[in-house]
């Protein structure tokens, strides 16, 4: 078969579901709706994938592009003849696939996509009716995802339900004796690591996280942060920190390369997300594949993986950095009990988080469709 990959911009997660479907032995071409102008990702392309040049792909989508998109879009259909466009976001890539009157569209869920976008106004959720109602297969990541697209129309009978997952080998439990990250930074034994690695904006809740390790560090002096990533609210986060004192026990070391990425994880005693909203998060995947406890925000899609509190992590509740605070201190009175919690984490990774096992799931989409 002939495989149109056609997503928003190019990220980890494109580079995850093109290297597996490249060994499929189909021909895989991959289509990028747009260029942010930063690197989500920076490996190349995988080994077997081609890479389509069109209209779009050069700077930020926009609506009123559309017609010119849709344009060569058909153009591209026409030269590739592919037998599936599995496409996503809901409302970008896969609605112009749908616009095209494309038949075999494998609409992908990105989550925020029947999350949050599909909020943002009536047209949106018409958008995402139109590209259900024409989609003859859909792929989420969790049932939060599965019910949300029912709800909105897609046949139950067309939907593949998988979590996208993590690479278990590459992400997996070590001795803190192998750890460069707390090497580097002179953290011996006796701290407590806590690891955020989202996103530094309002929907990823970093603000709470900051709020809660201002509070509960001046009660625990044994406690240190590693906040990966960076975004808008860095200068309040930072003035937090600087004002509290707590700046030298905070590290902050931006966007980390894939390579580097397990070390950060094994570094931590305890990994947190504050995020607001989330279908199934890979950061929390690689984070139990590492053997790391978690600690998440109540909402439905993190729900799906802590079913039982204290079993491989806790849950609290969103949106409220006292009990945010309140269960970090748990977790540190907890701590001759995380070794055996994150070997529940990773039990729970190998049996529901294994990218390999779970790819399998996406060729299931395909056969619905041929």
């Amino acid at each position: 078969m002939r495989i149109i990959h056609f997503s928003r911009d190019y990220t980890p997660h494109d580079h995850r579901f093109l290297t597996k479907m490249a060994e499929t032995g189909h021909d895989i071409f991959y289509l990028r709706l747009e260029n942010a102008g930063r690197p989500y990702e920076d490996r190349p392309l995988p080994a077997g994938v081609t890479h389509i040049p069109w209209a779009g792909g050069q700077r930020l989508y926009s609506r009123k592009d559309g017609l010119k998109l849709l344009r060569d879009l058909k153009r591209v259909v026409r030269e590739i003849r592919p037998d599936i466009i599995q496409a996503g976001p809901v409302q970008t890539a896969a609605l112009l696939v749908a616009l095209a009157g494309f038949k075999n569209l494998m609409t992908m869920s990105w989550g925020y996509d029947l999350l949050m976008d599909i909020h943002k106004g009536r047209g949106w959720e018409r958008a995402t009716r139109f590209t259900l109602n024409r989609s003859a297969a859909f792929v989420g990541d969790c049932c939060t995802i599965r019910d949300l697209a029912i709800d909105y129309g897609m046949d139950p009978d067309k939907i593949v339900t998988f979590p996208w997952g993590a690479n278990i080998r590459k992400y997996r439990p070590a001795g803190r004796e192998e750890n460069p990250v707390r090497e580097r930074r002179g953290w011996g034994d006796d701290v407590f690591v806590l690891l955020s690695t989202r996103s530094w904006t309002p929907l990823y809740g970093v603000e709470d996280l900051a709020k809660a390790f201002v509070r509960a560090a001046q009660k625990r002096p044994e406690l240190r942060l590693l906040m990966l990533g960076g975004g808008p609210l860095a200068p309040k986060i930072h003035a937090m920190m600087q004002h509290a004192g707590l700046i030298d026990r905070v590290h902050f070391p931006g966007q980390v390369n894939q390579d580097d990425l397990p070390h950060f994880y094994r570094a931590a005693d305890l990994y947190i997300s504050t995020s607001h909203s989330d279908g199934t998060s890979i950061s929390l995947l690689e984070a139990l594949a590492s053997g790391v406890p978690v600690l998440l925000t109540d909402i439905p899609g993190n729900r799906e993986w802590i079913t039982e509190q204290g079993q491989a992590g806790w849950l609290f509740r969103d949106g409220d950095p006292g009990d945010l605070e309140r269960s970090i201190l748990h977790a540190v009175e907890k701590r001759q009990e995380l070794t055996a919690i994150g070997l529940n984490a990773r039990h729970l990774a190998e049996e529901r988080g294994d990218w390999d096992k779970n790819f399998p799931h996406l060729l299931k989409a395909w056969e619905i469709i041929s």
